[in-house]
């Protein structure tokens, strides 16, 4: 993420206490960087490093960047009167791990603080990020990702890694997410930390990512839709304390801990799993890139090859917002995403009034950076009343962030 994209996250930053722990991986080099946004964007920040980490980078550049001493030691003389683990975590107003090696997942699960970094992050009272980062083979180990439900049921908030090239030279599951992304994340959690849990006892529930469209058991229709605008939602949504149900395509993105996730392939899986679920909800927001068209039969045998071509004949599918939206059990709002190539707001206002929605949010895919799969978006939101919000490329979760605050005001104004 570029600089001027990552500037996004400048207003959410200024002025907070920011404490940052590095474990002992080869991604410890991409927490300078982060530490150098966050000074940067006006936070405090003060650096933690454990004996490991030191192995991979050195105190002085973390000490430059952040203009305080590095603190790692337990046994160390103190500047003052101050217990140095529990005055560091009264500090922090957030705990960021980056990156999280399995050791420390996993000390931090089972309550063990036998370090200066382990016993800062369980001394502290406001939200802890850990932005894992190690092999995939020790990622995918059922002890890991054990710990990191653990950790998540508690209350942790995990940045799951991406898949990529790793240190081991393999590819895999397991490099340390984007500073974008972590940024992000961080922005959310401080987000919350300030807000009155503004939508305590709201249920919401998103669709998200693709629907599959199989012709035949190995062939389908999709697109290139991964998820990550809803799952952004959703995460927002849970930090202003609403309760979250996401029913999700095939993705291959870590759900948000405490959402209900409910996986389907089809664009008839994913409506019946939504108006079964509508009862109570106060918000649908309709985020998946759900197939228009299916196929009118599904050969029960994989089609064979031929040279003289294959005719499909098509079927439309339901429409699951136009059905939220008529139901009776209709949410208090309801909103859709337009996502186009051409005539951008003309039709999301046409959605919008054909489908009897309160706010459609609309994106043009021929945008650099605002289309499938980015970490980015540029939307313009559309009211039913016919105002209009535009919003500039930013990272999803800062997105999500405003599309939020716009359902707040309706629901505001619904409830009046």
């Amino acid at each position: 993420m570029s600089e001027e994209l990552t500037g996004e996250f400048d207003t959410a930053l200024q002025g907070r206490r920011i404490v940052i722990t590095v474990t002992g991986g080869i991604a410890a080099y991409k927490a300078c960087e982060l530490v150098s946004r966050l000074t940067g964007a006006g936070a405090e920040v003060r650096v933690v490093m454990t004996e490991n980490a030191r192995r991979f980078v050195g105190e002085a550049s973390f000490r430059a960047l952040s203009g305080h001493p590095v603190c790692g030691d337990m046994f160390e003389e103190p500047a003052s009167d101050e217990i140095a683990h529990i005055s560091l975590a009264e500090f922090a107003e957030i705990v960021v791990v980056v990156p999280a090696t399995a050791n420390i997942l996993g000390k931090v699960a089972g309550g063990i603080c036998d370090d200066f970094a382990s016993t800062v992050i369980c001394a502290t009272r406001g939200p802890v990020v850990m932005a894992p980062a190690m092999n995939w083979a020790m990622w995918q180990n059922p002890i890991v990702q054990g710990n990191c439900q653990k950790l998540q049921e508690l209350g942790y908030r995990i940045v799951a890694p991406e898949v990529g090239r790793l240190a081991c030279g393999e590819e895999g599951p397991g490099r340390l997410a984007s500073l974008g992304t972590i940024l992000a994340e961080i922005a959310v959690a401080l987000d919350e930390s300030r807000r009155d849990s503004s939508l305590a006892g709201k249920q919401v529930l998103i669709t998200a990512g693709p629907t599959r469209e199989y012709l035949d058991p190995v062939r389908f229709i999709s697109n290139p839709s991964t998820g990550k605008m809803g799952l952004a939602l959703a995460r927002v949504a849970l930090a202003r304390g609403a309760q979250v149900t996401v029913v999700s395509g095939p993705t291959e993105l870590e759900p948000p801990g405490q959402a209900e996730m409910v996986g389907v392939e089809s664009a008839a899986d994913m409506h019946q799993a939504v108006m079964s679920r509508l009862d109570e909800v106060a918000v649908f927001i309709g985020v998946a890139a759900v197939a228009n068209f299916a196929p009118r039969s599904r050969a029960e045998q994989k089609i064979a090859s031929s040279e003289e071509g294959l005719a499909v004949e098509l079927a439309p599918t339901a429409h699951i917002l136009a059905d939220v939206a008529a139901s009776p059990q209709r949410p208090q709002i309801v909103v859709g995403f337009a996502a186009e190539t051409e005539n951008v707001i003309e039709s999301a206002q046409r959605k919008l009034v054909d489908r009897n929605l309160d706010l459609v949010v609309a994106n043009d895919l021929t945008v650099p950076g605002a289309g499938f799969g980015t970490a980015t978006n540029e939307v313009t939101i559309v009211r039913a009343d016919g105002t209009m919000r535009q919003v500039a490329k930013s990272a999803k979760e800062q997105v999500a962030q405003v599309i939020i605050d716009e359902i707040e005001q309706l629901l505001d104004l619904d409830e009046q």
